[in-house]
């Protein structure tokens, strides 16, 4: 201090002080992140567009910073539209009627399903991560492979409080905004406890190897989707999940694809206004993803994205 301030004395001494702790203060914020570079495109007709953002389900803290872009098409939209409406997607209600949908009402067990090799796999991944094995043996294999990818995000630090689409659910109903979903609840539980057993293998032997190959993939996953590569995350994600479990893929995929763009064609055809919709960003990408699907029925399809001009 003195070294810097010699002849601190009076006012001059207070001063140095506060800068002082000023400095201090300052240095212990905590630094905000960049917010994400939107996956975000534009879809238009004559007379209004549809707004398609790709999510991240789940995402940490310093994720809640949204891209200028993301907040331009927030304030042009008059409703957004989500995978679920917010009183379902946030219902506490949800988990449990998911979890009755996963009991098993079949004959046999889960090791049964599994066969030997993905069960001893199964047995030694709880064993290395304390996962009970034991209480949930009454589920199907589908249930067990989303209590595995959830639980892997949750043990990185990703919080489904404050995903994309949480965030833009908060901020809808701060702005009056309504907001609507393409699937009911019970519908996107239908689509998992409707698999054929063995989708549902496919599902738990796909969250198994993402767990068994720990947590860097996600990560390479994650910063992707933050950097708004599509390519890059089709690559990562779609490519991958299309030719290694096919039957998957069609149905959390394709299958609800088909069924969301009836509803977003509707949107553009009744001409009442522009709308934001959020969905998960799988669900955008690669030739059987919403973006090319309506580009491909002649509506005009621009991205939004201001740091994709260099690259």
């Amino acid at each position: 201090m003195h070294a810097l301030f010699p002849r601190a004395c009076g006012p001059s001494r207070r001063f140095a002080r506060l800068a002082v702790l000023l400095l201090g203060l300052l240095l212990t914020l905590p630094v905000l992140a960049a917010p994400p570079v939107p996956l975000l495109w534009k879809v238009s007709d004559a007379d209004n567009s549809v707004y398609l953002l790709g999510s991240f389900h789940m995402l940490r803290p310093g994720d809640e910073v949204l891209a200028a872009e993301v907040e331009d098409a927030f304030a042009a939209a008059d409703a957004l539209v989500f995978e679920l409406a917010p009183d379902e997607a946030t219902s506490p209600t949800l988990a449990a009627a998911m979890l009755r949908a996963a009991l098993r009402k079949r004959p046999g067990t889960l090791q049964d399903d599994l066969g030997p090799a993905l069960w001893a796999r199964m047995q030694a991944h709880a064993a290395a991560t304390g996962l009970p094995l034991a209480q949930l043996s009454g589920v199907e294999p589908w249930f067990l492979g989303l209590t595995l990818a959830i639980g892997q995000l949750q043990r990185m630090g990703f919080d489904p409080a404050l995903g994309l689409d949480r965030q833009l659910m908060q901020a809808a109903a701060s702005a009056g905004k309504p907001a609507s979903g393409l699937e009911r609840a019970a519908d996107q539980i239908a689509v998992l406890a409707g698999m054929p057993l063995a989708t549902q293998v496919q599902m738990l032997d796909q969250s198994l190897a993402q767990a068994e190959a720990g947590d860097e993939a996600i990560e390479t996953m994650y910063r992707t989707w933050r950097r708004g590569d599509a390519e890059g995350l089709w690559r990562l994600l779609g490519e991958d999940l299309r030719r290694q479990y096919p039957e998957l893929y069609r149905h959390i995929n394709v299958a609800r694809n088909e069924a969301w763009l009836p509803q977003i064609r509707q949107r553009l055809e009744r001409g009442q206004g522009d709308v934001l919709v959020v969905v998960g960003a799988l669900h955008l990408l690669g030739s059987d993803g919403l973006v090319e699907r309506l580009r491909a029925q002649g509506y005009r399809v621009e991205r939004v994205c201001r740091a994709c001009a260099g690259r």
